[in-house]
């Protein structure tokens, strides 16, 4: 069970915390693309969104993609929400390993994120509106780019971690 696993899906969906749990579990490295957009520009997103828009912000995602698809180590990476958006991105993805979509409902989305500050795209604005709206700009989108996709609705997060743990088991490589 080596080898890169990619974690997408919307935001709220648990990419952060379970790709630290997979990564240690699998024992290799866990890289979360939005921090290493932080560590390169020195600024939060919000900053990078207020400063670039979302135009510029992807462009710099785009790049961090890339680059980790050169280096070609194994990890488990978590992207962003919107990661997915640009195409060259879904193509990278799925070169890198096996991509796994975490989908979860707005519904919990809107449990998990209510009080996330830290999110540019849902800042004043209708929260649920707003998460229904990229709902159904990206759902299909992911489901496009994953191997695998695994609800989490209501499932804790080692729930979640020993669903993946078995399909990678099931369907090594």
């Amino acid at each position: 069970m080596t080898g890169t696993v990619v974690l997408i899906g919307p935001m709220g969906s648990g990419k952060s915390t379970i790709g630290r749990l997979l990564a240690a579990r699998l024992h290799i490295p866990y890289v979360d693309s939005d921090q290493l957009i932080v560590s390169h520009t020195g600024v939060d997103i919000p900053t990078i969104f207020e400063i670039e828009g979302e135009a510029g912000f992807r462009e710099r995602e785009a790049k961090v993609i890339a680059d980790l698809v050169e280096q070609g180590n194994p990890m488990v990476l978590a992207t962003g929400g919107g990661a997915v958006l640009d195409p060259r991105n879904r193509s990278h993805l799925r070169q890198m390993g096996r991509v796994i979509y975490l989908d979860i409902s707005v519904a919990e989305q809107l449990k998990r994120v209510r009080h996330d500050r830290n999110r540019p795209l849902l800042q004043n604005t209708d929260l649920e509106t707003r998460l229904e709206q990229l709902a159904r700009q990206r759902n299909h989108i992911y489901q496009q780019t994953a191997h695998w996709r695994v609800s989490g609705d209501g499932l804790r997060s080692d729930q979640v971690l020993r669903r993946i743990l078995r399909h990678l088991q099931a369907y090594p490589a």
